[in-house]
């Protein structure tokens, strides 16, 4: 009887630990979210009081709410110069990551094609964007395919160097293993290679989510009349800073919905 009572006791303790760390991880999840949320919320009222106190000229820095009153008033333009930034922007994603897959599928499989072609990756990654922009400009002129080539160089590099890591991160076990049962290639592509390289290849497309837009924006500011980077650059030049913070934070806003799309894919591929 006594043993059954120290059970029942351990049973109820163990109860009320449990309900007492479900409210305690509840209260962590809302202090994640809300310690965020209220970060910002005191940073916009110093900028917003900041601004008034000190008189600082509309020119130089607007308050938040004169960005958001703009906001408002040109928001068909800044959607109108949206749409472009963001085909572009999701074309090159696209672009630079699909090539960057097939290339680090590629020197996986051929040593020779690594020691080939990888020097020459580097070497294009060491080139910085800006000077790389006009002349891509120049060659292909000042439409969407320059801005879609330079949104992708920007996304390939790292994706390659994760996927060539994420795809030789492989168990030396489990490939011994697959050739004790002759499988083939394919199958050890498909089955082994593959599923260990993508927690790598989702970390890499997170990175390229955000700076995919960067390269639509800097195509943008070397020869555009639409999208955001054109926007940006006519907004300064005519002393509109409150349409240009606009223009900025509409571009950020592009960044966090592509994070945001490659996260929940993530979420749905990598369930593990």
């Amino acid at each position: 009887m006594s043993d059954i009572g120290a059970a029942l006791e351990q049973g109820s303790n163990t109860d009320a630990e449990t309900d007492t760390t479900e409210p305690s991880a509840v209260s962590g999840k809302l202090a994640d979210i809300l310690i965020p949320i209220g970060t910002a919320i005191g940073l916009v009222l110093v900028w917003q009081f900041g601004v008034r106190i000190f008189g600082v000229p509309e020119y130089i820095a607007p308050a938040p709410s004169d960005v958001a009153a703009e906001f408002v008033k040109e928001f068909p333009l800044l959607l109108r110069n949206f749409w472009p930034t963001f085909y572009e922007s999701v074309t090159g994603f696209f672009v630079g990551n699909l090539t960057a897959i097939l290339i680090a599928v590629a020197f996986v499989h051929s040593r020779t094609v690594e020691r080939a072609f990888f020097p020459i990756a580097v070497f294009i990654n060491t080139i910085p964007i800006l000077a790389i922009a006009p002349i891509l400009v120049l060659i292909f002129g000042a439409g969407m395919t320059a801005k879609v080539i330079i949104a992708a160089l920007i996304c390939f590099f790292p994706t390659l160097v994760n996927m060539v890591r994420g795809l030789q991160a492989v168990s030396p076990q489990a490939l011994e293993l697959s050739r004790i049962l002759s499988a083939s290639k394919s199958e050890v592509f498909w089955k082994i290679r593959l599923p260990s390289s993508l927690p790598f290849l989702f970390s890499a497309l997170k990175i390229a989510a955000t700076t995919c837009v960067i390269g639509a924006i800097v195509g943008e500011w070397i020869g555009a009349d639409l999208g955001l980077g054109a926007l940006i650059i006519d907004s300064t030049f005519n002393y509109r800073s409150s349409l240009l913070y606009s223009t900025v934070f509409m571009s950020s806003g592009l960044s966090v919905l592509l994070f945001a799309a490659v996260s929940i894919a993530e979420k749905l591929v990598v369930r593990w």
